[in-house]
């Protein structure tokens, strides 16, 4: 079986090293995961190092002559439809899945973000955690930034809050929406809330979740929460959105408006993919937020 999960390393021995131009990130901006690598790449300034392709952002049937083959995946936007997206650069195919398939037919999830490499021609990784860390680490030596997203002094206590995160608020959404009855609905919800109340506390006493420096947990939390009251909140119908939270609202904005974070973040896509993505059972159109993300921010107060 092909590895899907390997890493770009600054070694000698490395399969993966680090070299401008070698690798490229196909990524669909409805997606929190795949906008976790975006939002990495950005900020560490990898723009000229690491080619990118955004996809259509509705999920279609890839193979649609084949009346045995039902699977939707993300499509290359040849046509232009919308902003942002490109054809596959590389090899020229029409879907994600056909990527995939030129180097494993094991059945897997067709995913993104997905880490090609063109100088072998094949893929790097399938994880988005993992990209994170490869963006914040590998290409130091060749391209030197001013942020560390996993820095050794704050490595426990980012592992800490990531797991605490994953385990209530990240994934508290599809869980209520998931839930086997409402019993389960319910709790999932109190987890969900309590999660959320949490962050607003912490946010109430520093700038970012983990201290005043931001981390890849804020990452995390970000595209979860900026995709809150558009996406998850009418989808799995939540009770209250994240825009009721002060310290929320404005840790949000004020992440928006870090140089470069605005270009990972197209509504346009998140209201169209998500209205059409197969967690949406009732077919709820989506609408834009009401809330304007460029406004003024409060979060200056922890500096």
């Amino acid at each position: 079986m092909v590895s899907l999960q390997n890493f770009i390393e600054n070694k000698p021995d490395a399969q993966f090293t680090p070299e401008k131009g070698r690798y490229h990130l196909f990524i669909s901006l409805p997606c929190p995961y795949a906008s976790r690598a975006y939002m990495a790449l950005k900020l560490k300034g990898l723009e000229d190092f690491v080619g990118l392709t955004i996809t259509h952002p509705v999920m279609q049937r890839t193979r649609p002559d084949d009346e045995n083959d039902q699977h939707k995946g993300w499509k290359f936007d040849v046509d232009g439809e919308f902003e942002g997206t490109a054809p596959d650069p590389i090899h020229g195919v029409k879907f994600i899945r056909d990527l995939y398939e030129r180097v494993t037919k094991d059945k897997v999830a067709y995913s993104v973000p997905l880490l090609w490499d063109k100088k072998t021609d094949t893929i790097v990784s399938t994880e988005s955690a993992d990209m994170v860390r490869m963006f914040n680490e590998a290409f130091e030596d060749i391209n030197p930034s001013t942020i560390d997203l996993y820095s050794a002094e704050l490595r426990e206590k980012i592992d800490e809050t990531n797991a605490w995160l994953s385990d209530s608020v990240l994934s508290g959404p599809f869980k209520v929406g998931f839930a086997p009855n409402e019993e389960a609905r319910e709790a999932a919800l109190k987890d969900l809330y309590a999660g959320l109340d949490r962050v607003e506390d912490i946010l109430s006493k520093q700038r970012y979740i983990v201290g005043n420096t931001f981390t890849e947990s804020d990452i995390r939390l970000f595209v979860v929460l900026l995709r809150f009251d558009i996406l998850s909140l009418p989808i799995f119908k939540l009770p209250k959105r994240v825009e009721e939270y002060p310290n929320i609202l404005n840790y949000l904005r004020d992440i928006y408006q870090i140089q470069g974070i605005k270009e990972t973040v197209d509504f346009e896509h998140i209201k169209t993919g998500g209205s059409s993505a197969p967690y949406n059972k009732d077919r709820i159109q989506l609408e834009l937020p009401a809330v304007d993300f460029s406004a003024a921010h409060d979060r200056d107060r922890f500096e």
